[in-house]
């Protein structure tokens, strides 16, 4: 969605509201932003390793 998109759907008062209120947050801890920046580079957690394909003899 581009801006001038996201300016028609919401209107500028929204839009100005909004940005007051992310003005007005406090910062976060940096116990908090290291806690984001695990999630949001590893979202899904570890990835599972696969398990082992099966044999002949596993099969038989």
């Amino acid at each position: 969605m581009t801006r001038e998109e996201r300016r028609a759907l919401l209107g500028d008062d929204v839009i100005a509201d909004i940005h007051e209120q992310v003005a007005a947050a406090p910062e976060p801890s940096p116990d908090l932003v290291e806690e984001l920046r695990r999630i949001m580079t590893r979202p899904g957690g570890r990835v599972p390793e696969a398990p082992p394909a099966a044999t002949e003899a596993d099969a038989a």
